[in-house]
């Protein structure tokens, strides 16, 4: 299990005899308080034993093979109560977006307002770059806030409290601090009022996910935790249309544009309380009971749910195993799960391959539109009323192209998307940065501006856009999720801030043609780190993952570079259809553990 050098991923109930089994299932319920659910945790620990033979196994009635049956054929088949709990998950991701397009409209007024203006009377004056610096500043201070605060703080709220508890206090910084921008009277105040909002998008960035990723079945988790880039995307074009129905309001525009965004936030805190909790984070308290009753509003059926909860129980009592033979410290302390991070080999590959994918979101450029397509549309020549209409246009795009997704997320899987999309994003950021030599007298100018940003967009939302935040809230075990996941976001998040800071300054220096030059360049340094060191993480439960990353990442690194690499030659340039597709990984059905005890045998 420490060193995965075959590519198996095992079952931790498969060789165990039935009458142990049983047993086992019997004082786990004992154990737990769950007398009242053990005929169904029986059957249930037995489908986990043998998932793809239960039609076989004589303690099923109809009923239950039936409920089997139905989650393979239909797999979007579920409790109103998962989808509810999506649906929030949803809203939170959509405050983030209007947050985002709030300022990027009031990008065009607020500056003027307070005499921080990067062009026009600046230049006479001398000021023009500090003024850009501020700008910046304002722009960047909720992703630094994210980085630097948020992130670290999300992991003891999540610890005490839960998911709903982080999100909801989430939900209430998203609340005040749009309207503390809107009531603003200096540029200093706007700039505290958008770090208290990083506060807020930091405690729901980390925690949404995860609560999406342990809320989900296995077999549509990409698509559901996938929601949050979606509804980001949606959040997007409502900030977009808000700019463009207050525009024309005079001085209090930049106001309304910034303000808006506390909308969302209404529905998110009072429907939170009633969305169950996260079964996983529930079992990691130690209250299997209280899991065992909200996997019974996620789930079709006492089968699934009581199966789901032994299943879990087994493969965490495993991961135990495995990081403490890794060398991992059953100390609690925050501080101890950080250093973690980067010592434990199992939690450093997932570190390693999170942190690659959420910077790899901000070096493919696409916040450099998102924080600042009204002033680059503004500086290729547009009005303000056609640089926010083609700013609508580009949330419009992420929206719509993000649908794809759902279907393709747990099927092509996390890898394919990526490396389908990040060479075309390439091309058309660079194509972008290209089409400024364009002279502005001419049509085409603009015209082919806003369309290549266009293709780049509908490029990224089906692939960079949903695969950053479901692969990195999967990867890390339980045992480090919140911290892991902190890890990542403040990643992600400081170089948001880095790019927020600094690309009004980027404009000035190297042009619009080299700052998207720039940022084409970098899409090509991802595309390598990916296909070298990410590992798929499709149709695997969040505990099987840890046999995916106890593979080394040398052995990755080589196995894409000798065999997947070749193979695609093969199959796409020559044609060579009847080249045998590698897999690195496969489910091995012989027991975890030949010749030893099982872990749940060995803890009692």
């Amino acid at each position: 299990m420490t060193k995965n050098v075959t590519g198996e991923i095992k079952n931790p109930l498969v060789g165990i005899p039935k009458d142990d089994l049983l047993r086992d299932v019997e004082l786990y319920a004992a154990e737990h308080d769950l007398a009242d659910a053990l005929p169904y945790l029986r059957k249930g620990a037995l489908v986990a034993q043998n998932p793809a033979g239960f039609e076989t196994i004589e303690e099923l009635d109809e009923e239950d093979r039936q409920v089997l049956r139905n989650e393979k054929a239909h797999r979007w088949k579920h409790p109103k109560t998962l989808y509810f709990t999506i649906l929030l998950n949803s809203i939170s991701a959509a405050i983030q977006g209007w947050d985002q397009t709030g300022s990027n409209g009031a990008n065009l007024s607020f500056p003027q307002e307070f005499g921080i203006a990067d062009s026009g009377a600046c230049e006479s004056l001398g000021t023009c770059e500090r003024n850009s610096w501020i700008i910046g500043a304002i722009n960047g201070a909720p992703y630094m806030a994210i980085a630097l605060f948020a992130c670290w703080l999300s992991d003891p709220i999540n610890h005490l409290i839960g998911r709903r508890g982080a999100i909801f206090i989430g939900a209430v910084f998203s609340l005040l601090s749009p309207i503390g921008q809107a009531l603003a009277q200096t540029w200093p105040q706007i700039l505290i009022c958008r770090i208290l909002l990083g506060i807020g998008m930091g405690l729901k960035e980390v925690t949404v996910p995860v609560f999406s990723a342990e809320n989900a079945p296995t077999n549509i988790r990409g698509a559901l935790v996938m929601s949050w880039q979606l509804c980001v995307a949606f959040g997007i074009m409502l900030g977009f249309s808000a700019n463009l129905v207050v525009v024309n309001t005079g001085e209090i525009a930049w106001r309304l544009q910034l303000g808006s965004a506390f909308i969302p936030a209404v529905p998110l805190l009072i429907g939170i309380y009633f969305a169950p909790e996260s079964p996983r984070w529930l079992i990691k308290k130690n209250k299997h009971s209280k899991a065992y009753r909200s996997l019974l509003r996620l789930r079709n059926g006492p089968i699934q749910a009581a199966r789901d909860l032994y299943y879990v129980h087994a493969q965490l009592v495993a991961e135990e195993v495995l990081l403490e033979e890794e060398g991992f410290s059953k100390n609690d302390n925050f501080f101890t799960r950080f250093v973690e991070l980067f010592t434990v080999p199992r939690i450093r590959r997932a570190t390693q391959a999170s942190g690659i994918i959420m910077i790899a979101q901000q070096m493919c450029g696409i916040n450099i539109i998102a924080f600042y397509s009204s002033t680059i549309f503004q500086r290729a020549g547009a009005s303000t009323i056609t640089a926010l209409l083609v700013s609508w246009g580009f949330g419009m795009t992420m929206f719509v192209f993000a649908f794809p997704a759902l279907y393709t997320i747990d099927t092509w899987g996390r890898r394919t998307l990526l490396i389908a999309t990040f060479p075309n994003m390439f091309w058309t950021l660079l194509a972008t940065g290209m089409s400024f030599y364009i002279p502005e007298s001419s049509p085409a100018h603009l015209g082919l501006i806003a369309l290549f940003i266009f293709v780049f967009v509908a490029f990224y939302s089906p692939g960079e856009g949903p695969c950053a935040f479901v692969y990195s809230s999967e990867v890390f075990p339980l045992t480090h999720r919140e911290v892991g996941m902190s890890w990542a976001v403040a990643t992600n998040n400081f170089w948001a801030a880095v790019l927020g800071l600094t690309f009004p300054r980027m404009l000035l220096a190297f042009t619009p043609q080299g700052s998207f030059g720039f940022y084409a360049g970098l899409n090509v340094i991802a595309l390598v780190a990916i296909f070298l060191f990410m590992p798929e993480t499709k149709q695997r439960s969040l505990e099987e993952l840890d046999y995916v990353f106890a593979i080394p990442t040398r052995m990755h690194a080589r196995y894409q570079l000798t065999k997947a690499l070749p193979w695609w030659f093969k199959r796409y340039i020559f044609r060579n259809k009847s080249a045998p597709a590698p897999d690195l990984y496969h489910f091995d059905n012989e027991e975890a553990y030949p010749g030893r005890t099982s872990p749940l045998r060995e803890k009692k």
